[in-house]
């Protein structure tokens, strides 16, 4: 790669959307279990803590981009939408996702679909909110990808993105930094027989820009009233912005 910042799964020639997708489709079946195993169940919180700050809007459309198995998606149910569309490049992690849904009753409410995040297929200003957890990090190009979502959403409508961030302060950083690099990549690759899975996922929060780098990329967009909110200690981070 030419790009030093480009972070990608695999060493191949391959675009990064489609190593991404690969990756995704490989790890799919232990996904779910690992995402609460390694984050110690912490990420239902963050999710939730997410979902709320749409309370207020009552969003009836919604759109959860980079859905993976739905739990965003699922999330946003608590908002009482009367239709959630979520779209994923990995077609393993959507069929996974499906039977979630069916499985629980979802399905009439949570629509899920391949879509890719920089091409999407709704029309513009559809969507009353759009959510993204843990996505926006593995778009091919971010700038291209936020300026869809921003395309296919009604005006004032709000963007609520949910990502790793990095940890600044002493003893967080360094066992949040000892943990992801050593602890994360042994205990993944285990479990979802992937070697490079779980060793991309820190690398790629390592070059995102986290913060008010990716505040002023929306910005850039064209989004308004942006806003970050770290989460347990600087861990994961909540964006808003709205168009």
């Amino acid at each position: 790669m030419s790009d030093p910042k480009v972070v990608t799964p695999y060493n191949s020639d391959s675009s990064k959307k489609a190593q991404v997708a690969e990756m995704f489709d490989n790890i799919a079946h232990n996904y779910d279990f690992l995402n609460h195993f390694l984050s110690l169940g912490i990420d239902k919180l963050w999710r939730r803590k997410a979902i709320n700050l749409l309370k207020e809007d009552q969003p009836k459309v919604m759109l959860d981009v980079a859905t993976g198995t739905g739990d965003f998606a699922i999330a946003a149910l608590k908002l009482k939408p009367e239709k959630v569309f979520g779209v994923d490049i990995s077609q393993e992690m959507l069929a996974m996702g499906q039977k979630k849904m069916e499985k629980n009753g979802y399905d009439n409410v949570i629509s899920l679909e391949k879509g890719d995040s920089e091409n999407l297929r709704f029309e513009d200003n559809t969507f009353d909110a759009v959510t993204v957890a843990y996505g926006v990090r593995n778009f091919e190009n971010l700038e291209k990808g936020l300026a869809e979502i921003f395309r296919v959403m009604k005006p004032n409508a709000k963007l609520v993105v949910l990502e790793f961030s990095k940890p600044k302060k002493f003893p967080i950083k360094q066992g949040f930094n000892f943990y992801f690099k050593y602890i994360l990549p042994t205990l993944g690759r285990l479990v979802s027989k992937d070697n490079r899975a779980y060793t991309y996922l820190p690398e790629s929060v390592q070059v995102f820009p986290e913060g008010k780098d990716f505040t002023d990329i929306l910005h850039k967009i064209g989004f308004k009233n942006t806003s970050c909110r770290p989460l347990s200690f600087g861990i994961s981070s909540i964006y808003i912005g709205q168009k």
